[in-house]
């Protein structure tokens, strides 16, 4: 499937909201979002939509120094399993390294097997435990880090340079 990202805005963070909601156990609420979009400068939010210009997910991140710590990423789950997830990350590394970002970081839910999945196909290694990091059920984050965002970028394009596709 073909998808568009754009970066976030005030206008989509009901879309935003309800895919927060159908994804999470505690869920950002839109004014989360909204305070993230307007007065956080450190935050960069996109979305991407399907061919039929439907909102399929949303990822954000905050950029800090030559770092981007990945903040969320979400997939409706009608949309899942089906590259929306690959499209955000991919778009989420690209911008971090546009911006000076060399390494990136997350933390995901140790039982998220699916989503370490696609974090290790991107170039993400696991490098420690947050124990009981996630409040709703205590459960231990486990963090990932890509150490070259570049790299990461060209070994998904065969070796040639990402920004020549």
């Amino acid at each position: 499937m073909e998808y568009s990202i754009s970066l976030m805005t005030p206008a989509d963070v009901d879309d935003v909201a309800e895919i927060e909601r159908q994804s999470f156990p505690i869920p950002w609420n839109r004014a989360a979002f909204i305070d993230e979009l307007t007065r956080n400068e450190r935050a960069l939010y996109i979305v991407v939509r399907g061919e039929s210009g439907a909102m399929a997910g949303y990822g954000g991140m905050w950029l800090v120094c030559d770092e981007a710590h990945v903040t969320n990423v979400a997939v409706r789950p009608d949309c899942r399993r089906r590259g929306a997830g690959t499209a955000i990350m991919v778009a989420l590394m690209g911008l971090a390294l546009d911006r000076g970002a060399n390494r990136m970081t997350l933390e995901t839910r140790v039982s998220n097997r699916p989503a370490q999945e696609l974090y290790r196909q991107l170039g993400f290694q696991a490098a420690g435990v947050r124990p009981r990091y996630y409040i709703d059920n205590r459960e231990d984050a486990l963090i990932m880090w890509v150490d070259d965002i570049s790299s990461a970028l060209r070994a998904l394009c065969g070796g040639r340079d990402a920004d020549a596709e």
